[in-house]
Order: C-alpha cells, then structure tokens, then sequence
C-alpha cells in the first residue's frame, strides 16, 4: 500500500480522495491551512495517518509545512490539491507581495516539490480553464494589468501544467502528471457546476496509487482517468524552463535536476 500526502485536504475533492485512497487501505497524510481547520479534517477524516497545517499563500508557511511533511517520512506520492477559484474580485496581496492565485495555486506545488523528499509520483491538479489562457509571464505578478480574476485562475492553471511536464522532464525518475477534474460542485466550483462530483477526485487517487499500465506514465495530462490533450503550448520546455527560473526567484528555492 502507498502513503500519500494531500495538500489542501480539509474539504472538496482533497478530502475526497483522502478518504478514498484511505478505504483502499493507502496511508494518507492530510494538510490543513490552520490549526482549527485541521480539528475539521481530523473529525471528517479520523482514519488519516497525520495532519500538517500551513497557509501555503506564503513563502515561509510553504517551507515549513514541507519541514513537517518531511520529519514525517517519505511519500509514495504526494497530490497538490490545494488552490484558490477563480472568484477573487481584486488582486489580493500575500504576505511575500505575490497575487494570492498564484502563490498557492503555482508557487506552492512548486515549493513543495522542490523541498519534500522526491517522491515516486507527483499529482498536479489544473483545469478545463487552462486551455488557451496562455500564461503571461512577462506580469506573473499582476502589475503591469487590470486584475481579471477568471484570467488569473486560468493561468495558474496552465502554469500547474508547466509544472508537471518540468518536473517529468527534469525528472525522469518520478511520474509526474497533471489532470483535471472537472466543473463539479464543490465549494470552488459552485452549486451549479454541471460535471459529475463523483468522478472529479478518482483521477488524481488513481495516478497516485494505481498499478494500471495507463497510470504508470509520465508527462501526460488526465480527465476522468483518460489522457487528453493539455494545451499545445504547455509542452514548450522553454516556457516550462522559464516559469521554473520564475519560481526560484520568487521563492528562492530551486528545483533540483
């Protein structure tokens, strides 16, 4: 059986493939943002292993969470389920000076993979909405434009694309994958959203864990537990190579080869 770690995983499709993974009999290591939503996560969720708590908006909050995930062990895989929606009104400002959307949405899967110990399989999660946002990198920051919300989502989530096929390149040794689960309705996705909730968290539990050939890969992109097309642009190394230099910057932790 597998050991996983969840970030994000108090509530929605985080909180879903915990307790599935943990009814297949995998260990599972939770995240909550604070001490009271990890109370939460541990009354929902009493079977998982641990719970390590952080607010992975900011930079000093994403490295010590991935001190805590380390002094835990090693994981067989670690899902970055954590993320903001793309609802915000206004360009909120973290405690590093970074766009809100981007810090916990690009900058902490970054962060945590960079820092917690290289597990076997890295889970990405992106959207449907990443499709031809074509992430501007030249103002990753939100300066230099009018803050559009639904944008910035959209390009965090091609950016969580970036992310997975850098590190599949960079790391040949660890299946590193990206998906999406869907308009469903979970808190993010509203009461309204039309994709079927009960498919959305079974792809990121499936790449986790499973011993399905189609599931042993790296590099691609998932819907429902089928490959799909990512958006063409999202395999441009350059592009990848030079949101990663973008992260190193900002974080000041770099990606190791």
């Amino acid at each position: 059986m597998a050991r996983v770690f969840i970030t994000g995983s108090t509530d929605g499709l985080g909180a879903m493939s915990a307790r599935l993974l943990i009814d297949e009999g995998h260990r599972v290591v939770l995240h909550a943002r604070n001490a009271s939503r990890a109370d939460d996560a541990h009354a929902a969720t009493p079977n998982a292993e641990a719970i390590v708590t952080g607010d992975l908006s900011n930079i000093a909050a994403m490295r010590d969470v991935a001190e805590q995930a380390n002094r835990l062990g090693h994981f067989d895989a670690i899902i970055h389920n954590v993320g903001i929606g793309y609802r915000e009104p206004r360009r909120i400002e973290t405690a590093d000076g970074l766009p809100h959307v981007f810090a916990t949405n690009v900058l902490a899967p970054y962060v945590l993979t960079a820092l917690i110990a290289r597990p076997q399989r890295l889970v990405f999660l992106s959207s449907g909405m990443h499709h031809g946002s074509r992430a501007n990198l030249g103002d990753i920051e939100w300066t230099q434009r009018r803050w559009n919300g639904a944008q910035a989502y959209a390009e965090s989530k091609f950016m969580d694309v970036l992310l997975a096929l850098a590190v599949a390149r960079r790391w040949p040794d660890v299946l590193s994958n990206a998906l999406e689960p869907g308009w469903v309705p979970t808190k993010m996705g509203g009461p309204s959203a039309p994709d079927n909730l009960d498919l959305a968290h079974r792809t990121q539990a499936w790449l986790a864990v499973s011993d399905d050939d189609d599931a042993r890969v790296s590099g691609r992109y998932f819907f429902h537990m089928r490959e799909r097309a990512c958006d063409p642009s999202a395999r441009d190394e350059a592009l990848q190579d030079k949101l990663i230099a973008i992260c190193e910057r900002l974080s000041g932790v770099k990606l190791e080869r």
